[in-house]
């Protein structure tokens, strides 16, 4: 079943906010989305916006808060040991319109030119529609699109503000990439793309040092009482999502999901007219939705691109390429993370792609693998459409698979004595009687 998600709205100036996450059993998921674009001042870079916080029921909980006392040592402790694995194929389709990027050491990729805390990677992937223009202008900008001239933060600082930069570095690539298929003459005005981003930020830090060190610097304290309360105010605060952040922002129908102790989280919501909020939206900017489609053309409420069916810039337009973001700082119960366009979610539930990508670790440890697995399990349910899957894990071996490991090992160390490597001989010699 998929961890559900209870919405509350509060109104936080992005720029100026000092986010402080109260993490209880584990750290959770919040989206962290502007608020729908009524005007043409969407695209000013320097406006505030409003963060949306989300609390998942019981298994999340990430709140604006200044109490810290909750926060588990061996959470911070956490950082991600990232690999991935991907897969494509064109499915039924006559053409293949699906693109996809996979940078696993995002540090390397950008060079000296960005201060990038390590272990840090970016994925995306561009669900294309009216031809394959507008997913491979993406694809092929993504790093400029996204890094250069989205303004992400060149130093790093461990604190929350460099947290707010990525996040409006974020938003803006997104704008950026709609205005630019709007200007590239090589991209017809009538093709577009849904498009989902997942970054990952982290940073490795020895808290034992970090704990002797501060210890030392209170010796009246209580180390019981130090450890439980003081020292979470202290560096959680630093290290919230440093070292294991996961940052999503999503413009479509393609869907990120975080498998968190078996079971499903989403980390994205599909903008398309079904969606309450996103129908009011598009009703309230002009526009309607017939049979499911935005003005009868388009079964998708959020797009880079597709101009012919957009307002002029600046004025309100049912269609828009504003992105919803959402983040999760991650913990040792985070095990992988699927990213797929909507051709894997037209035919299976967030939970059941899940179980697969799972079973596949547990067999065979291989997220290329698990990729292949979840599209071919796509294709058997009939889909019908392309299909490119990208499956994220956040340690070096799966779990079970050690598990697994640990036990064939134990019983290639079984040795049976002589005796009863004579008693079996005899008996095989007897043909079991």
């Amino acid at each position: 079943m998929v961890a559900g998600a209870e919405v509350f709205h509060q109104s936080v100036t992005v720029l100026d906010a000092h986010c402080r996450c109260a993490v209880r059993d584990v750290s959770g998921a919040a989206p962290l989305s502007a608020p729908t674009p009524v005007s043409g001042q969407v695209r000013e870079a320097s406006e505030s916006v409003t963060v949306e916080m989300a609390v998942a029921g019981s298994e999340l909980d990430l709140r604006m808060s200044s109490t810290f006392s909750n926060v588990s040592i061996e959470a911070i402790k956490f950082v991600p040991n990232i690999r991935s694995g991907s897969f494509c194929d064109i499915g039924p389709r006559r053409d293949m319109e699906d693109e996809h990027i996979r940078i696993d050491d995002l540090a390397l990729h950008l060079g000296s030119v960005f201060s990038c805390p390590k272990p840090s990677a970016f994925y995306g992937v561009f669900d294309g529609h009216g031809g394959p223009d507008a997913a491979a202008y993406v694809r092929k900008h993504v790093m400029r699109l996204f890094f250069r001239d989205a303004g992400f933060p060149q130093d790093f600082q461990a604190d929350d503000r460099f947290l707010q930069e990525v996040v409006s570095s974020m938003r803006r690539a997104f704008l950026l990439a709609d205005d630019a298929l709007a200007d590239d003459c090589t991209v017809s005005s009538s093709t577009g793309t849904t498009a989902l981003t997942a970054l990952v930020l982290g940073r490795r830090v020895i808290i034992e040092l970090v704990l002797s060190c501060l210890i030392l610097q209170l010796p009246d304290v209580s180390c019981i009482v130090y450890v439980n309360t003081v020292l979470p105010l202290l560096i959680f605060p630093l290290l919230c999502g440093l070292g294991r952040l996961l940052v999503i922002a999503n413009v479509g129908d393609c869907r990120a999901v975080l498998c968190r102790k078996g079971e499903a989280v989403d980390m994205s919501q599909d903008h398309r007219p079904i969606r309450p909020s996103e129908r009011s939206r598009v009703e309230e900017c002009g526009g309607y939705v017939d049979d499911g489609y935005v003005n009868g053309m388009l079964s998708v409420t959020r797009v880079l691109g597709d101009w012919d069916l957009k307002f002029p810039r600046g004025a309100p337009s049912p269609l828009i390429a504003e992105p919803e973001l959402m983040q999760a700082v991650l913990t040792e119960e985070d095990e992988f993370l699927i990213i797929g366009c909507d051709g894997i979610w037209d035919v299976m539930s967030s939970q059941h792609a899940v179980s697969v990508v799972r079973r596949g670790l547990q067999r065979h440890d291989d997220p290329e693998k698990c990729a292949r697995e979840l599209v071919m399990e796509a294709l058997r349910l009939n889909t019908f459409d392309n299909l490119t899957v990208i499956v994220v894990c956040f340690s070096a071996e799966h779990r079970d698979s050690i598990m697994s490991q640990e036990l064939r090992q134990k019983l290639r160390c079984c040795s049976l004595s002589t005796e009863a490597l004579c008693s079996l001989k005899s008996w095989l010699n007897d043909d079991g009687r």
